[in-house]
């Protein structure tokens, strides 16, 4: 049962967080790009759809840690300090996510408009560099977690 439930959890991750973290990271150049040209309907798309692709996997993404809770719980591992450090990350990249990165994302395709148009170009991109360096922080917080899944301090693995 083990193996299944972690083979679940690292399909969830690789499904879910890594298209969050491709589309975030896209973002903010594709809504410069969608600043620098207004009117472009293919720029504003592909500012949509990141959004989108944001929106939609954060939600299925809970399927990560519930398939990682069952599977630190099938290893007896729950009180792992690797393991609570890799729970406390995610959480706080989700919560990055949800807190910061989605409403700064809806709050520039408002400004964008329907024909990407906008009345303050220069503050939607410094709201864009601002959503960038959130991205990043996201983006470090599940790299961090990604090596504690695969370092695991004090693992019998002999990895």
């Amino acid at each position: 049962m083990t193996k299944f439930l972690l083979t679940l959890h690292v399909l969830a991750a690789v499904v879910t967080v890594g298209p969050v973290t491709v589309a975030a990271s896209m973002f903010p150049p594709s809504a410069r790009r969608a600043l620098a040209a207004p009117g472009d309907a293919r720029a504003l798309a592909t500012v949509l759809t990141l959004h989108r692709i944001c929106r939609v996997y954060a939600v299925v993404a809970v399927a990560v840690p519930v398939f990682g809770l069952a599977t630190a719980n099938t290893m007896h591992v729950l009180g792992s300090p690797w393991l609570v450090t890799s729970i406390a990350l995610t959480v706080a990249a989700a919560g990055v996510l949800a807190a910061v990165m989605l409403p700064r994302q809806s709050s520039l395709l408002a400004a964008l408009g329907d024909e990407g148009r906008v009345q303050e170009p220069a503050a939607v991109a410094r709201a864009a560099g601002r959503l960038a360096m959130y991205t990043g922080m996201f983006n470090l917080l599940w790299a961090t977690v990604t090596v504690l899944m695969i370092v695991r301090p004090g693992s019998t693995t002999g990895a």
